[in-house]
């Protein structure tokens, strides 16, 4: 055997120091980690309470058995037979991963700077085009930080503040790129019926009127463009526009228009552009929806709400905001979940299960409120075939909990994305 030995007298002590740097450094991020690619051992996570948010109801002393990303168990952990070798975690309290409803968080950052502040393009009044998917960074720290309080999921993406700001998307919280995150691109398009929207001097919109007259005449274009676009002639057929494709997909109901609107005004305003063309309208903020359920009860078909915050800054048009509107839109049978929203000041985004809680403090009861960062929140967003409740063939996204996690004594120990535990401490 022939032993070939480096010439000592070539050796750069300099080049062993940067190589051991590359390995601390690689080592680091491989830590950092939160969803590996690599196939995962079975998994049973214990709770001497576990609400399932589907048909299982809460059990207590229970258990969820986890394989390949998926839940294929829940039951009573006395009724469930498990592998002597399985895995185990314990915890007080188990819930389905929570779901934020609507934020910008991936979009807008932790540190709420120029650089990672990504979640608001001022330059046209009307950008449908602009995708969240070109814009939502999964290693934020922000994402990471809302992660560990037990939410796997996010409908995230532009914010309110322009009339048509850009697309939205559904992604989890792990992740080290978009695609690995990526549930749904796009998932809505986010406009806004607001003041926020409003132009100053003789830029436009500078009003209400100006506001829904152009939001109309975007809508009559993309429908002719896209009546167009189906001649038979392709010589005869418009170039691609992608904000028209974009609106021709609002138009031909692939995707839902989400609008940002606070006052009654501005929801009524929105369902009568709904029922102009037809597209699939989702509200968000909608602080004074409490004050006319009757009208969005009769809305057909039904539309969503995504409410906001429940301790939202009370002034100007949301000075009508209620503690108790999540309790009425409930009581009313609208569909509603909590978003953490957005506010153009620190912190733009807020942590949901806080928002619950707060709402179940004004009579919301416990149940509709973790339904409503949960299995509600899924069903809006049209993912509850994957997510929103603990059942066998969902996704295996869990949230650990020590005690209720309503109370803020309670702190979040464990996040499971995927069947990976991807947070485990005491948040």
């Amino acid at each position: 055997m022939i032993s070939i030995q480096p010439d000592q007298s070539k050796i750069n002590p300099m080049n062993h120091f940067r190589l051991f740097l590359l390995l601390l450094v690689f080592c680091a991020h491989v830590a950092l980690w939160p969803c590996a690619a690599f196939a995962q051992a079975p998994l049973a996570v214990f709770g001497k309470t576990v609400h399932t948010m589907g048909p299982a109801g809460t059990i207590t002393d229970g258990v969820v058995v986890i394989e390949n990303g998926k839940i294929t168990m829940v039951g009573a952990a006395a009724a469930i037979t498990l592998p002597a070798d399985i895995k185990k975690i314990q915890a007080e309290v188990v819930t389905p991963g929570l779901i934020d409803a609507h934020s910008t968080v991936g979009l807008s950052g932790l540190l709420n700077t120029p650089h990672d502040s990504d979640h608001l393009e001022r330059s046209s009044p009307v950008q449908p085009e602009l995708r969240a998917l070109d814009a939502y960074n999964p290693l934020d720290p922000l994402v990471a930080y809302v992660r560990s309080f037990g939410i796997t999921t996010l409908h995230t993406g532009h914010a309110p503040g322009e009339l048509i700001s850009g697309q939205t998307i559904i992604v989890k919280t792990a992740g080290n790129t978009v695609e690995e995150a990526l549930v749904r691109s796009p998932a809505m398009v986010a406009a806004t019926l607001s003041p926020m929207a409003e132009k100053s001097g003789k830029q436009s919109p500078g009003s209400r009127g100006k506001m829904m007259s152009m939001l109309r005449q975007e809508l009559i274009k993309a429908q002719e463009y896209a009546k167009k676009a189906q001649n038979p002639d392709a010589d005869k057929r418009p170039a691609r526009d992608l904000k028209m494709e974009m609106l021709a997909d609002v138009l031909d109901k692939k995707t839902p228009l989400m609008v940002t609107a606070h006052r009654a005004q501005d929801i009524t305003s929105a369902l009568r552009l709904r029922d102009e063309f037809g597209f699939r309208l989702v509200l968000d903020g909608a602080c004074e929806s409490h004050l006319i359920t009757q009208e969005l009860k009769a809305a057909e078909p039904p539309v969503p709400i995504i409410l906001h915050p429940t301790m939202i800054r009370m002034y100007e048009e949301t000075q009508n905001a209620s503690f108790t509107t999540a309790k009425v839109l409930r009581e009313a049978g609208i569909l509603t979940a909590i978003g953490a929203g957005y506010e153009a000041y620190v912190p733009k985004t807020r942590i949901v299960l806080f928002e619950a809680a707060v709402a179940a403090g004004r009579g919301l009861d416990f149940q509709s409120a973790l339904a409503s960062i949960t299995i509600d929140a899924a069903r809006i967003l049209n993912i509850d075939a994957r997510t929103g409740s603990l059942e066998p063939g969902k996704d295996a996204d869990l949230a650990l909990y020590n005690a209720d996690p309503f109370e803020y004594t309670s702190h979040c120990v464990g996040t499971i994305i995927n069947g990976v535990v991807v947070w485990e401490g005491k948040r």
